[in-house]
């Protein structure tokens, strides 16, 4: 493949690793449930999904590449049967997209039966690996999941809360678990709370979701997060909370509420809506422009753009139009669908954009080449001045805690200055927030958020990156 192809293939936009859904509930359909989960989580990751069924005696596992309504038919999930089930979307970086590496993971130990689905990226993986494999562990993925099932099963002498609080000392990097066994369904949240992760209720039953959209969709109210450091366990006496290991400060991902989360979800207690929506209202503030309309690039800058207007006054429109039926951006299988992808899924509204000075509003700017592609794409259809207003800080730095980021040398702003950025994506205006804004939308709890994509500040000591260019991300 030659360079330029590779190119046009590379997201240009950061990536989430995956969503994990499970339940506890006696006499409910809990593979269907999930099934429905997994379906609300479906942006968190596309390219493998699974189920796995405990019913007191046995782990059922299903799993296979594609989206969720490609792996599972109604007769698959009728075959399982039992009260707790977990799930996993999945998305892989380059090279590791694998039925092997689908979850959730299933083995068997020396106390019986293990499931394991998990969002997030252990940063000393290639240290636990080595330790493990010189004593005598045994791999069958090349995801870093497995490395904590390993664990687990090395302290099995232990409950599994104290395996599991022994892994928080042994692990580092971001990590949202769920763990089934025969009988229990437990839940696990990395110390700093890198991952978003919820509890919800329905009926007698418990759900646990990446993202509280998904217990609407299945029924259940939400409860509340759970916290960095916890670990719970459900099973037939209910609900019970471990306290294992807490970091000084909290860092959840920023990026969640940018990009990554649907904007009906409620993450730490901040709703992903109204977080963008105050975003843009935060960039006008910063940037006010002269122009007679706002336009958002579907559909992660709608709500930036609408608070934009809000603030601006300038009236919002709908400039660009999605496509929806794309399917995944993946599938290109031709250099002439490479070249147009932009155009497959944003079409222009002529009409709209005609002799307007427009405020184009996206969340942000990963590699510029789909930014330019849509300044041009506006000048096409007529308009007079283009100014690109982002939701977001400048991304300087990649992401080591369960995001697939481009290398920080292909980071369009970690090589150019912001006028560079501008004259290369040929805008009239180049704009971006602020960080200090961008905090002071979720104050008083400013400093409880992972930065480091703007800034390099890593809560947790990373490795270098691998010399393919690209990060294990699991």
């Amino acid at each position: 493949m030659s360079n330029e192809v590779a190119n046009l293939l590379l997201p240009d936009k950061p990536v989430e690793e995956c969503g994990v859904f499970g339940i506890y509930g006696a006499g409910l359909d809990v593979a269907r449930l999930t099934y429905y989960g997994l379906h609300a989580l479906q942006h968190r990751g596309q390219e493998s999904a699974g189920i796995a069924v405990a019913d007191g005696r046995q782990i059922q596992l299903h799993k296979g590449m594609g989206l969720v309504t490609e792996v599972f038919t109604g007769q698959q999930l009728e075959q399982f049967c039992g009260p707790a089930a977990i799930g996993h979307v999945r998305y892989s970086t380059t090279g590791a997209s694998q039925p092997l590496n689908a979850q959730p993971l299933v083995f068997r130990y020396a106390k019986g039966m293990l499931g394991l689905a998990h969002n997030g990226n252990i940063t000393n993986i290639t240290e636990l690996r080595a330790q493990l494999a010189a004593t005598g562990s045994v791999f069958q993925s090349s995801t870093d999941s497995e490395v904590v099932v390993n664990l687990i099963a090395r302290y099995n002498a232990n409950s599994l809360e104290e395996a599991l609080m022994k892994c928080m000392i042994d692990v580092k990097g971001a990590y949202s678990l769920l763990i089934l066994t025969e009988n229990a369904l437990y839940a696990a949240r990395d110390p700093h709370g890198f991952r978003p992760l919820c509890l919800g209720r329905l009926g007698d039953a418990y759900v646990v979701a990446s993202e509280s959209c998904a217990l609407t969709t299945v029924g259940a109210a939400f409860l509340r997060d759970i916290e960095p450091g916890e670990i719970i366990r459900i099973d037939q006496s209910g609900l019970t909370v471990t306290r294992g290991l807490t970091a000084q400060q909290p860092a959840h991902c920023i990026f969640e509420y940018i990009y990554f989360a649907r904007p009906d979800s409620t993450l730490d207690g901040f709703n992903v809506n109204l977080v963008r929506r105050e975003m843009g209202r935060q960039l006008a503030r910063e940037y006010p422009v002269a122009a007679d309309i706002v336009i958002a690039v579907p559909d992660s800058g709608t709500a930036a753009a609408r608070g934009y207007a809000e603030e601006s006054g300038i009236p919002f429109e709908e400039g660009l139009m999605k496509n929806r039926y794309v399917g995944r951006t993946f599938i290109q299988p031709t250099q002439a669908m490479r070249e147009i992808g932009v155009k497959l899924k944003l079409n222009p509204i002529r009409e709209v954009l005609q002799d307007k000075r427009v405020v184009m509003v996206d969340d942000s700017i990963v590699r510029g080449t789909t930014s330019q592609k849509l300044v041009a794409m506006l000048r096409q259809a007529g308009a007079r001045e283009v100014h690109l207003c982002i939701s977001s800080p400048p991304v300087r730095r990649s992401c080591y805690y369960g995001i697939d980021t481009s290398d920080e040398q292909e980071l369009i702003a970690a090589k150019l200055p912001l006028e560079e950025i501008r004259r290369n994506i040929d805008a009239d205006g180049l704009h971006y927030l602020s960080l200090e804004g961008l905090l002071d939308i979720f104050a008083p709890r400013q400093n409880h958020f992972c930065t480091a994509c703007f800034n390099g500040h890593y809560p947790v000591e990373v490795a270098k990156p691998k010399e393919s260019g690209k990060y294990s991300l699991e």
